[in-house]
Parts: structure tokens; sequence; C-alpha cells
């Protein structure tokens, strides 16, 4: 166990852990998204939808549970990785050359994470919680209806934007910084690489953004 954790707190090791928890959210964020994209289906489908997956708590609370740890472990050794970099880019030449050998998606990575860690504080003390605890009994299962009241709101569906569009950058960097940890960093695949990179953070950015203007637009239109 001992070589373990030698293994894992080395330099490679916290870069493996976060490509490793990298992958797992990344496709979190996939399923995630197109369960929200049922949204444009109408009220009907999504709250059918939710209903499914509410029938089978238990088993969505297992992998609640698995996804907060594994992003817990994100997050530590990302802040981890942070501090490192930063230690080694003290000398006045590596902190010259950064901003030349750097995109500045990597250079926002511990902005653009931290204030995606803020947003899902935020999503899970609100559209999560009043999902799981705070229904009412008027209309227990209308979570559609959930998505309007919040969306509302001009000042939370701005915040829910601007954090997307910073999830996007974050995404776009881990994403080509995943592959090249695992080994995948070649002159021939690299461009590849970077292009799929660039097209899911952007898919994924866009599709997010797209539910909080769709419902904010859609309540102006009902004034």
């Amino acid at each position: 166990m001992g070589w373990l954790l030698k293994s894992l707190n080395s330099s490679i090791g916290k870069k493996i852990v976060m490509a490793v928890t990298g992958l797992s959210l990344i496709l979190f964020l996939v399923l995630h998204l197109i369960n929200n994209i049922l949204l444009y289906a109408g009220r009907d489908i999504f709250n059918a939808n939710v209903a499914m997956l509410d029938s089978v708590k238990p088993f969505v609370r297992v992998v609640e549970v698995i996804f907060a740890l594994i992003f817990f472990f994100h997050i530590y050794n990302g802040i981890r990785l942070w501090f490192q970099n930063r230690k080694a880019a003290s000398g006045k030449y590596a902190v010259n050359a950064s901003s030349e050998n750097s995109s500045v998606y990597s250079r926002t990575m511990m902005l653009s994470g931290s204030v995606i860690l803020i947003f899902l504080i935020s999503h899970l003390a609100t559209i999560w919680r009043t999902f799981n605890f705070g229904m009412g009994h008027a209309k227990p299962h209308d979570y559609y209806g959930v998505l309007e009241q919040w969306f509302t709101d001009p000042f939370y569906s701005l915040f829910y934007v601007v954090a997307m569009i910073l999830l996007g950058f974050h995404l776009n960097h881990a994403f080509q910084s995943m592959f090249q940890t695992f080994g995948l960093h070649h002159k021939k695949y690299s461009p590849l690489i970077e292009k799929l990179g660039t097209i899911y953070a952007i898919v994924m950015a866009v599709g997010f953004a797209s539910i909080p203007i769709f419902f904010y637009i859609s309540s102006l239109g009902g004034n």
C-alpha cells in the first residue's frame, strides 16, 4: 500500500489521477447533457425521464457518491499540481517563458476550475436540492417547472452561462492534457486530438449554456 501512495503522490501519479478522473467526468458530462437535451422534447418527456431516474434512486445515489469522490480527487490533485507548477516556475526565466510556451486555456485552468467549483456548489444548492427535497405538493413531479422557475432569474441564468463558457475553456485543455498523460502525444495524432478537444468543449459549453438561455427567452415571451 505504501508504494501505491508513493506512486500516486509523485508528479506522474498526480497527472495520471487527473487524467483518469478527468476522463470519468468527461463521460459524465456527455451523459448529463444527453439527459438535459430532453428538455427540448417538451415538459412531459423530460419529466418522464427524470421520474424514471427517480424510480431507481438508490442506484442514482451510489453513482452520485462515486462521481462526488471522483470530483474531489480531481480538484485535490489539480490544486496540488497547480502549486507544484507554480513552485517549478518560480525562476525568472521560467515565468517569462511560461506565457510563450502555454496556451490561454492552460494558464486559466485554476481560474476556470475555481468558477466551476462555485457553480457546482450553487447548482447542488438550488436545482439539485429542489429536484430531490423541495418539489412541494402542488406539482411534485414537474421537474421541467423547477428549471423554468430558476432560469427566470436573469442573474442565475447569466452566472450559469458564464460558468459554462469557462467550462468549455477548462475542457478544451483538459481533453488534450488527458491524452498526453496517457502517452497519446504524437505529431501525427496531436492535431486531431486538439480538434476533437475543441469540438467537445464547444458542444458541452453551448449545449449546457443553451438551457438557461432557452428558458429565460421563453419566460420573456410568456410575459
